[in-house]
């Protein structure tokens, strides 16, 4: 049975990666949720590393329950986001031991998988939106997208006046026919609002309303999402297990959006996905930007039997996210005819970059020989 020998990360300010090795020398990659990673680096060797170390590297499970129990008086959010780098990392383990991918170590197969454009801004106008979502349709064959409306958590006012109701039918008309088109309000309305802005929804063929309201009110979200005949969704900021329990027992959302880095990592998004398909609901993850969330997210899409139509996949490159750029060897984020591949290789069947390692800041838990 092979231990938990020493525990890396390598971490900037948004980004931190995690080493695992066990007593035999076998190595596993994970990744900690992103933004303020450096703390959250911290965090893990301080509350994560110490409890996991000398554990069986196999007991996924088993290491984040004792993580759970021996740090309960520091439940939230950012514990969660610290024990995603220890969880992927010891599925990556896995993985590599078994030589699978782990969409098939939790029951699914390698395949292309329909993603959709997602953009982040909303900083642009709506023909600028317009332009640049038509042009990824006709060179890399999307034919699924993502645009933002409001403000984020706005409390109804808008990015800039008037911004809403132009950037809906503006960016829904110039894509055309047959696409699958999709907005998000990031918190940004009371329900009375929301309501108002999903009938122009419906009106321009828009099917999925993305976290209309405050996320944390769930009588809201509800509200709206009895109101309107396209789909209601959200999650993407919840970790707590018995917050999903609330939040589809009573039918907040009509589609579960768990993101596997705030949940903790992949087996706590799987018991989301698992609760939904018990009620009927599909589950399309939130995978905002272009790090191993969204490399998990491919591996979960692709076993999960409530999978939802699509990948969310950042279309934000270098002016947005200038942190995404050398973290992998080469690129595992081909688009081609609006698929993206789920990697075939050993675990996550990616390799971090040694360049963007090298530039990090180290830290190191291990075992005391």
């Amino acid at each position: 049975m092979p231990r938990i020998a020493k525990l890396e990360t390598f971490s900037d300010p948004y980004v931190a990666f995690v080493r695992l090795t066990t007593d035999c020398g076998q190595i596993g990659w994970g990744q900690t949720s992103t933004y303020t990673a450096d703390i959250t680096a911290t965090i893990f060797h301080r509350q994560i590393a110490p409890w996991a170390l000398g554990r069986d590297a196999i007991d996924i499970d088993g290491a984040v329950r004792i993580i759970e129990e021996r740090e309960h008086k520091y439940p939230g959010s950012y514990r969660y986001r610290a024990i995603a780098g220890l969880e992927t990392a010891m599925w990556d383990l896995r993985g590599r031991m078994e030589g699978k991918p782990v969409v098939e170590l939790i029951g699914g197969k390698v395949q292309p998988l329909r993603a959709y454009a997602s953009s982040m801004k909303r900083d642009i106008t709506p023909e600028d939106e317009a332009r640049r979502l038509c042009d990824l349709r006709d060179r890399f064959g999307f034919d699924a997208f993502k645009w933002r409306v409001g403000a984020e958590c706005g409390r109804d006012v808008d990015e800039w006046p008037g911004r809403t109701e132009a950037v809906i039918p503006v960016v829904a008309r110039a894509l055309g026919d047959g696409m699958a088109k999709l907005v998000d309000g990031n918190s940004g309305f009371s329900p009375a609002r929301a309501i108002e802005v999903g009938r122009m929804l419906e009106a321009e063929g828009i099917s999925h309303f993305e976290e209309p309201c405050p996320y944390w009110e769930f009588d809201q979200t509800r509200e709206v999402t009895q109101a309107l005949s396209i789909d209601v969704t959200g999650g993407e900021q919840d970790w707590d297990l018995a917050h999903w329990k609330r939040m589809i027992d009573g039918r907040v959302v009509d589609i579960v959006q768990p993101d596997v880095m705030y949940m903790g990592g992949l087996s706590r998004t799987l018991k989301v996905a698992e609760m939904a398909a018990a009620a009927g609901m599909p589950c399309t993850p939130h995978s905002a930007n272009l790090s191993l969330v969204t490399i998990c997210t491919m591996h979960l899409l692709g076993a999960i039997p409530n999978a939802g139509k699509y990948l969310e996949f950042s279309i934000e490159g270098a002016d947005y996210y200038p942190w995404q750029a050398g973290l992998f060897e080469g690129d595992p984020f081909r688009i081609e005819g609006g698929r993206a591949q789920i990697p075939d290789g050993p675990g996550w069947g990616v390799d971090i970059s040694q360049a963007w390692l090298d530039r990090a800041t180290y830290q190191k838990s291990e075992i005391e020989a």
